[in-house]
């Protein structure tokens, strides 16, 4: 008889929130590296924004992955993804072009899509349905811890060697991962080491309703649906922060606020670190308010509409003098950004079946990386012209129209206490 893990499916979000931890170095990896590289490769404002954007064209295709995920499960499908985004990251140390950079960058995006989706239908498979909240922001700390660990690593890389090393380094980090996942994560139904009190707290705290149906799930139907309309706009509105803090921040930190290399490892991680509490205060709130006979819907609502109006500490980080001041305004931007972003981004294993969630994370991953291509192609374009300034102040309003369309569009389903109780499913 094998041995039983205790609380293992809070071991099985720790292995997917490492996955996120490599998905996000790698992708901060150029962000942090762009000052380097674009003057090595004499590189432009408006050449990076295509690059960034292109990355964002791939990261668009999430209803893919989420497809590719929902058809051949979490294991094999999230262990060929991150194959994939850790070579290609590997190959952007041979790049000697900007259009070899965004053509690698595109097909990165491409690969690195699968995170949001991957770790939603985790959080679906694995939780009951009052921890998923907390479960979410678990797996997406990944998001904010790869970005914090990026600006020191590849600090350390372009020092000691040069930033072409720095792609290698994050790639091959990623490869590592690949053999734990595959050797560690399994299904519910077929992971040996879950133990039987375990798998029922699992199934009696999961909505009958939102069992999955058999069969793949349709696109069409999903997108007839306002309730997904109620999680893509608000993300098409808010994840323009993340871009920007990604992407664009070392960039102004060097150019406006004057920083030089060893200032960008020593600051630009902070408001990720912001962000990783972020992640934990929103299903906190969640938490708070369901205790007071807030149904989940609404508290998840409320939590998102307090990452909003916290947002809007975004507006002032262009104008004040103090470059300090600045980054702590950045870091109020990631702790509210990641507030209502892990807030949005559980809804979908709310709303949906289970064998629709991956899908559907990916489809509303779509508009909010559209947000983010939209967003990085307006500051590559105009940002020689009208400055960082009018860019924050349009982050710090744009998440009070996502919480209007929030609580527009999104409906709070009726939640019967005697219906059924639904089987775990294969992932």
């Amino acid at each position: 008889m094998s041995r039983k893990i205790a609380n293992l499916r809070w071991w099985m979000i720790g292995l997917v929130m490492l996955g996120a931890v490599l998905n996000y170095l790698t992708r901060s990896t150029l962000g942090v590296a762009a000052p380097t590289v674009l003057a090595d490769l004499h590189i432009g404002p408006k050449e990076y924004s295509w690059i960034t954007g292109v990355f964002q064209l791939g990261v668009m295709l999430q209803p893919l992955c989420g497809y590719v995920l929902d058809s051949i499960g979490l294991k094999y499908g999230f262990a060929l993804f991150a194959t994939a985004w850790s070579l290609i990251t590997m190959a952007h140390g041979l790049a000697n072009s900007w259009p070899a950079l965004m053509g690698l960058r595109g097909l990165l995006g491409l690969a690195e899509g699968s995170a949001h989706p991957a770790g939603m239908k985790a959080v679906s498979t694995w939780f009951p349905a009052r921890e998923r909240g907390l479960a979410g922001g678990v797996y997406n700390i990944g998001a904010s811890m790869g970005s914090v660990l990026a600006p020191p690593l590849v600090a350390w890389a372009i020092i000691a060697y040069n930033w072409r090393a720095a792609f290698v380094v994050a790639g091959g980090l990623g490869l590592l991962w690949v053999a734990l996942w595959l050797a560690c994560y399994q299904s519910p139904e077929r992971h040996k080491a879950l133990s039987d009190a375990e798998r029922q707290h699992i199934v009696a705290g999961q909505e009958a309703h939102l069992e999955g149906a058999g069969g793949k799930p349709s696109i069409l139907k999903l997108l007839a649906r306002r309730d997904f309309w109620g999680i893509a706009l608000p993300r098409f509105l808010a994840d323009p922060t993340w871009g920007t803090l990604a992407f664009w921040v070392p960039l102004y930190l060097t150019t406006v606020r004057h920083f030089d290399l060893a200032q960008i490892a020593l600051f630009a991680w902070l408001p990720f670190v912001a962000a990783d509490l972020g992640c934990l205060f929103g299903p906190v709130v969640v938490l708070f308010l369901q205790k007071r006979g807030v149904s989940l819907i609404n508290a998840r609502r409320w939590a998102f509409t307090l990452g909003a109006v916290m947002m809007t500490g975004m507006m002032f980080v262009g104008g004040v003098q103090s470059p300090y001041v600045a980054i702590a305004l950045l870091c109020l931007g990631g702790f509210a950004h990641q507030t209502l972003s892990v807030t949005v981004i559980t809804m979908s294993s709310d709303l949906f079946r289970r064998g629709e969630v991956a899908t559907v994370a990916g489809m509303a991953g779509l508009f909010g990386n559209l947000g983010v291509l939209i967003f990085s192609l307006l500051i590559g374009g105009l940002v020689a012209t009208v400055g960082y300034s009018p860019f924050f102040v349009a982050l710090g309003v744009l998440d009070l129209l996502g919480a209007v369309l929030l609580w527009t569009l999104v409906r709070d389903p009726a939640r019967s206490p005697h219906a059924p109780v639904a089987p775990l499913p294969a992932v």
